[in-house]
């Protein structure tokens, strides 16, 4: 299968010399839109698939150079800005004029050769284990992550795909193809609770995950650990099965949930600022990872 270089991508952001996101220095795309809807999403700015305008208060001049919008989605009163998302066209307009980038888009469209372009220029950096990496989001959520992974192993790329998992089963074989390693990310293996903090079931998630071990994935679970919601034993218990049915045995992770993407979420004039009682203790983290052999 030869990959379309001139595909498009939805991307929010590049970041360069990441480390936790697969091995070696990376440089980590994260790809807009996902079919989730996790209650503790990480990057609440990756969740819809469009670009979307971000503000950040700190950065405002109170300059008034955006009450040129048409569509009077901005006002200033008593020395503060205030933005009317109803109004919103998403022209970006006040984007482009914003002298301290208050006003930034999320989400740039980028066809799969400009991006692997990009990764190109870090190749210096990547040594022996290092590469790009597919966020997001969910990366598969755009089916063209898949040209863009292929694109990336004709120019000798090593891959890594960040997926929560839901997603098409008709891409699961083309994206294992061409992917060096999985991080899955196991958010609850209780599917009723699944339901009510993602909006999904997880059985298509799992599905999935059993489906690309029998072809020869490399994977590394990774498990999301959240205070109050799936830190229970029964849980613990499921995910070291989960662990001892994959066959390429690579270490897995427990990531504890954390309150930067409720901050992000402000960033989308959207309420926010985490749930300080969702972060797992240090006991809690330690009794999960001994659960998994870890």
């Amino acid at each position: 299968m030869k990959a379309d270089a001139k595909a498009k991508l939805t991307v929010s952001a590049i970041q360069r010399f990441c480390m936790r996101d697969g091995p070696g220095v990376r440089t980590t795309v994260f790809l807009k839109g996902c079919p989730l809807r996790c209650k503790w999403c990480h990057n609440p700015e990756t969740q819809n698939a469009s670009p979307e305008l971000l503000y950040y208060a700190k950065k405002c001049l109170n300059c008034q150079a955006c009450l040129a919008c048409e569509q009077g989605a901005h006002s200033f009163s008593e020395g503060r800005h205030h933005i009317d998302k109803s109004k919103c066209v998403s022209c970006f307009k006040c984007a482009g004029i914003c002298p301290s980038s208050a006003l930034q888009i999320s989400g740039k469209v980028m066809t799969v050769e400009e991006i692997c372009s990009e990764a190109e220029k870090d190749l210096a950096f990547y040594g022996e284990s290092g590469g790009i990496t597919l966020s997001g989001g969910e990366p598969l959520f755009q089916p063209a992550a898949v040209d863009l992974l292929l694109r990336c192993r004709e120019k000798g790329l090593n891959t890594v795909l960040d997926t929560c998992g839901y997603f098409p089963p008709e891409l699961l074989a083309p994206a294992v193809a061409a992917t060096d390693l999985f991080l899955w990310d196991i958010k609850d293996t209780d599917d009723e609770r699944h339901k009510k903090f993602t909006g999904v079931s997880n059985k298509t998630i799992l599905e999935n995950l059993r489906k690309a071990d029998e072809l020869g994935a490399i994977i590394k679970l990774r498990f999301i650990l959240v205070n109050g919601v799936n830190s229970d034993e029964r849980h613990y218990e499921k995910c070291a099965g989960l662990c001892r049915s994959i066959r390429s045995g690579v270490k897995p992770e427990v990531i504890p949930y954390h309150a930067f993407g409720g901050v992000k979420s402000e960033f989308l004039l959207k309420r926010g600022g985490g749930r300080s009682e969702w972060i797992p203790t240090e006991e809690q983290l330690a009794q999960f990872r001994e659960y998994l052999g870890i």
